[in-house]
């Protein structure tokens, strides 16, 4: 008689589901799933420390539209790894953290690292549950990538008792999950033609869509659709909001609009919650999400305002609106184009940023802009940040990450990994300041190991300069202390973990440096001695 351990049934399970790469920490409690994947034929990336997990995983999801699988330990190995499932939760990115954990016999009687994680999870999770039966690890695990999936997608947690993986039963018994495929709730179809009616009715609607919406490929057919319809579809995933500096003058856009479609895109705080005067006391709304939710607390905010509502995948909804009566293209022709060239805005006086001392970030960015331009199929990342606004403002590649809706910071490096992992033909390059640098530097080690060349593009002001802007608009510059740092040499890490480290103090040197990492074929750290000025707020002048 064949018998399966329950990490037998874990491995197995995760292969049939399509999971072909985990990125993981090992620890006491998942051992016995580390042994069981030895059968598969699951890639494990080992990383240095967990949230480096989830923010690869949610990399993966947000670049393939497949679930991201972090795997950690229990206790604070998982509370490590939980730090980063905000970030996926606000990024929409479908991601399935699986944590080891205390056993089930144990439970209650002080076990070793016995911690409450799926309470913990649980409020950055679209769900989290401790697997309670060795017989149900399998459904648990379906069950946790639909969840993943469907409707507005997101993290989920699930904890696997240590004692349940390493229990076996007889191999008869268990019938492991087929693949997931996820349904998209299609609009009803009236809704769609009342859609089409209240967009026709109005000269300055704007069709807007959430982070989930962000990818390449969907955005890609976002801006096919707006071409094809007339109306101006704008992707929002910047915890800046309105002052995105990737979307050019949007700001004074949206102050215009006479009408919101929002697909997918949460009325929230990056909307300025839909108040004067970021939005016009007049302008109307229409809400579809996938989210019952959002859309009973866009119905509150607005009241008469919001002239129709409903659930569907946003996805489905585009498709959609390409076949309704708005597809015509007419009627909105100038509003087109005007909020076509206020997306595109860059202010003439970029054209001569410079400093007397160090590189300006726009020097920077247009380095990194022409080096993509002659390397195709790259990917830019970008961090939070002052430093991280600059090139989604001024490099416009071909794919791109940012930190996303949540703000965090420190993820660039991990979601480089992430992205080098899928072997794109192009260069990998992450921007982020020396703050951030000092989250998640020794995954350089882990680019190493495993042969990930990436470029790490230090923008080094010695601050935190987000915050030390915060001090000098709020309390002037004689109370700005105490977010100093030091120029240091971050390059050497790179060089002390076995990359290549290059230190740049002058705009000449940058292009130079760039085409040395990419010929070095090893993850490289470039330290660029930076202006520390603020991220840009792009305004069209009157």
């Amino acid at each position: 008689m064949d018998r399966l351990r329950g990490a037998d049934i874990v491995a197995k399970a995760l292969e049939r589901l399509g999971v072909t790469r985990i990125f993981t920490l090992s620890g006491n409690h998942i051992m016995p799933i580390f042994d069981a994947l030895l059968a598969t034929k699951i890639q494990l990336v080992h990383v240095r420390q967990e949230a480096a997990c989830v923010h690869m995983a949610d990399a993966w999801g947000r670049l393939t539209g497949e679930v991201g699988v972090a795997l950690v330990t229990g206790g604070q190995g998982m509370s490590n790894g939980a730090a980063a499932l905000f970030t996926a939760l606000a990024a929409e990115s479908p991601v399935l953290l699986l944590s080891g954990h205390a056993g089930l016999k144990e439970s209650g009687r002080g076990a070793f690292q016995e911690l409450a994680q799926a309470d913990i999870a649980r409020p950055m999770t679209k769900a989290s549950w401790t697997a309670s039966s060795v017989a149900t690890l399998g459904t648990d695990l379906a069950t946790a990538m639909r969840i993943a999936l469907e409707g507005r997608p997101g993290p989920v947690h699930l904890a696997l008792p240590v004692d349940l993986l390493e229990e076996s039963v007889d191999e008869r018994s268990i019938r492991l999950p087929d693949a997931v495929t996820p349904v998209a709730v299609a609009p009803a179809s009236d809704l769609i033609d009342r859609v089409a009616r209240i967009v026709a009715d109005h000269e300055r609607p704007l069709i807007l869509v959430g982070p989930a919406m962000c990818g390449d490929e969907r955005r890609s057919k976002s801006d096919a659709l707006a071409r094809r319809i007339g109306v101006p579809i704008v992707a929002m995933e910047s915890p800046r909001g309105t002052n995105d500096p990737s979307l050019g003058s949007f700001a004074e856009i949206l102050e215009d609009a006479d009408l919101l479609v929002l697909i997918g895109k949460p009325l929230d705080f990056t909307l300025k919650f839909g108040e004067a005067p970021a939005i016009s006391g007049d302008c109307k709304f229409v809400v579809i999400d996938p989210d019952p939710e959002l859309v009973a607390r866009a119905a509150r905010s607005k009241g008469d305002r919001l002239l129709a509502s409903g659930i569907a995948d946003p996805s489905a909804v585009l498709e959609a609106l390409g076949s309704s009566e708005v597809s015509d293209g007419s009627g909105h022709g100038e509003w087109y184009r005007r909020v076509g060239a206020a997306l595109s805005y860059e202010p003439p006086e970029w054209n001569d940023a410079e400093s007397p001392d160090r590189v300006h970030p726009v020097q920077l960015c247009r380095a990194v802009r022409d080096f993509l331009g002659k390397h195709p199929g790259g990917t830019l990342i970008c961090d939070g940040g002052e430093i991280g606004q600059w090139p989604q403002a001024i490099v416009k590649g071909e794919r791109r990450l940012v930190n996303g809706v949540s703000g965090t910071i420190g993820a660039s490096i991990p979601f480089a990994i992430a992205t080098r992992c899928l072997n794109p033909t192009g260069p990998v390059i992450a921007i982020l300041g020396d703050g951030t640098f000092g989250f998640h530097m020794a995954e350089l080690d882990t680019a190493v190991r495993y042969d990930l060349p990436i470029i790490v593009v230090i923008g080094n002001d010695a601050r935190w300069n987000a915050e030390y802007q915060i001090q000098l608009r709020s309390y002037g510059i004689d109370r700005a202390n105490n977010c100093e740092l030091l120029p240091s040499r971050y390059e050497q890490v790179a060089e002390a973990l076995g990359g290549v480290g290059i230190r740049v103090t002058s705009p000449g040197e940058l292009p130079a440096a760039l085409e040395a990492a990419h010929a070095s074929g090893k993850p490289t750290c470039i330290n660029v001695l930076i202006e520390g000025v603020p991220a840009p707020a792009i305004r069209r002048p009157t």
